[in-house]
């Protein structure tokens, strides 16, 4: 399956999926562009990821990811908010879970994952973070899933199953270590990291704005990457921080952390967070299209109708 085609697919799918997007009191459409964009820069890490992943040490690399993002995040909490508010106890310890969660372990398993895995196979483990999500809050706060998000749930699993195994789910069956690596287990954890934070973020956090909450996650974060990178310095040659390594980091910081961040809370203000959410179906769509296009990387039958089966099943969830 050639690049060429499977832009061109990408396309049809991304005027479809705009098309039938309600929109209510008509906010301005750059909001839905850069809703687009930020689903674009997110998937794009996926590209920068795995060109990293490849070069340095995991939390060294996670760690300049994140030197880059607070260098940025703080100045900006400083212009937009007067500076970062004093912490209750709880708040303390709420947004040093939001980082040891979403910032620590969700990156090293991140950059471990795209180290052993093409990075559009790696993108479309993202979709099934509303799954575990949802199925995290009705385990743990008893929320409950009516039949119809029981059946979104179902069907994205399959969908995730088709895209692990390459659709052979009969091999896997047989012998599920040809079909799930370490790779897989990896980013498998990045999920239930994410979905961690997502839960932390809601249930457990008051009185803090989401720029506050988060650039002080990624402060605590830091601070853990940090003390886990100085284990790895002995590996660590800084000429392997070559320009296209360099690059790829101040994207992961830049594009890939803040300015998504920033305009991601933009779409939820202006158009709510349920259509907001929608959006994200598209990360792992950019993710395949780009690491075909950058990467050369092959595009299987089962990453496509697996991934139409994670995106529609997460579509049934949220609604």
């Amino acid at each position: 399956m050639t690049g060429d085609g499977t832009a061109f697919r990408f396309w049809c799918t991304l005027a479809g999926f705009l098309h039938g997007i309600p929109i209510v009191n008509r906010p301005p459409y750059s909001t839905y562009l850069k809703l687009v964009a930020v689903a674009l820069f997110w998937g794009g890490t996926f590209i920068a990821g795995r060109l990293v992943a490849q070069q340095i040490p995991h939390m060294i690399a996670a760690a300049l990811r994140f030197a880059v993002a607070c260098a940025l995040l703080l100045p900006l909490a400083w212009k937009l908010e007067g500076g970062l508010p004093k912490l209750t106890r709880s708040q303390m310890q709420a947004t040093f879970a939001l980082g040891a969660t979403g910032i620590f372990l969700y990156n090293i398993c991140f950059f471990s994952a795209l180290e052993r895995m093409p990075a559009g196979r790696t993108a479309l483990f993202v979709a099934l973070n509303p799954i575990v999500t949802a199925l995290a809050l009705a385990a743990l706060f008893g929320e409950r899933l009516g039949a119809r998000r029981w059946a979104g749930i179902a069907l994205a699993f399959t969908g995730a199953a088709i895209v692990i195994t390459r659709g052979d789910l009969a091999g896997a069956l047989h012998d599920i270590s040809q079909s799930v690596g370490r790779g897989e287990l990896f980013m498998l954890c990045a999920v239930c990291a994410w979905a961690a934070y997502t839960i932390i973020g809601k249930h457990a956090l008051k009185g803090l704005s989401p720029i506050a909450a988060t650039t002080y996650a990624a402060l605590w974060g830091l601070l853990l990457l940090s003390c886990g990178a100085l284990l790895e310095l002995p590996q660590f040659h800084w000429q392997q921080l070559g320009w296209q390594t360099g690059a790829a980091l101040i994207y992961l910081g830049a594009f890939g952390t803040v300015i998504g961040f920033i305009w991601y809370y933009e779409g939820v203000k202006a158009i709510g967070p349920a259509r907001t959410a929608v959006f994200n179906n598209l990360v792992p769509v950019f993710g395949i299209s780009l690491g075909a296009l950058l990467l050369g990387e092959p595009v299987l039958w089962s990453m496509l109708v697996g991934g139409l089966l994670v995106i529609a099943g997460v579509s049934l969830t949220n609604r």
